[in-house]
């Protein structure tokens, strides 16, 4: 069953929603990570003149197929908590109950009434389209600099020195009068030495 679209202004807690989609990626196993990433993330998100913003730590952990992304408070205490498998995908916070769905982007528009980035997190984040669904991408020499997916535009805006992966992006996606338009800014933490 397809969920309904009804239109309506962002609740007061759809900063928090937007947290929690911004986590939704995994599932947890008890093996160490093949991938971990971590970084600082703002997002707004804006309906008219309703503008509503977010900021804080996320982590992406990637082990096979199983994502998983944890969003957190500037000062590190865990909003969210989304894990991701092939065909499911849960979402846990302090303030709600676990919710289920078939995968991450029909979770986050059921739990909020639109979609944000889910999940193509893990490889934008890497630098590269999600595999297995459509995209366009444009090149600043050897590497990818705009990736289009899933209605998103992800622009890297700067690269590693050390690592040669992306260190800050803008993941941008339109409004269309019932959905707000929604910027995310990433900036991916450098490793530790």
């Amino acid at each position: 069953m397809t969920p309904r679209r009804a239109q309506r202004a962002p609740s007061p807690t759809w900063p928090g929603a937007l947290a929690l989609a911004l986590a939704l990626s995994a599932c947890a196993t008890p093996a160490p990570p093949e991938r971990s990433t971590s970084g600082r993330f703002a997002a707004i998100a804006e309906l008219g003149e309703r503008r509503e913003s977010v900021s804080g730590r996320f982590t992406v952990e990637v082990r096979g197929a199983l994502q998983s992304i944890e969003l957190a408070t500037p000062v590190g205490t865990t909003v969210a908590r989304i894990e991701i498998e092939p065909g499911r995908a849960s979402a846990t916070g302090p303030q709600m109950q676990t919710t289920t769905g078939p995968d991450a982007d029909d979770l986050v528009l059921r739990a909020i009434g639109w979609r944000l980035p889910v999940a193509g997190l893990p490889d934008w984040i890497e630098g590269r389209p999600a595999p297995q669904r459509p995209a366009r991408t444009e090149r600043e020499g050897n590497r990818i600099s705009l990736i289009e997916q899933d209605g998103w535009t992800i622009r890297i805006q700067e690269v590693s020195a050390t690592t040669e992966r992306p260190r800050r992006l803008l993941l941008e996606r339109p409004g269309n009068g019932i959905d707000p338009a929604v910027s995310v800014r990433l900036i991916v933490d450098e490793p530790a030495s």
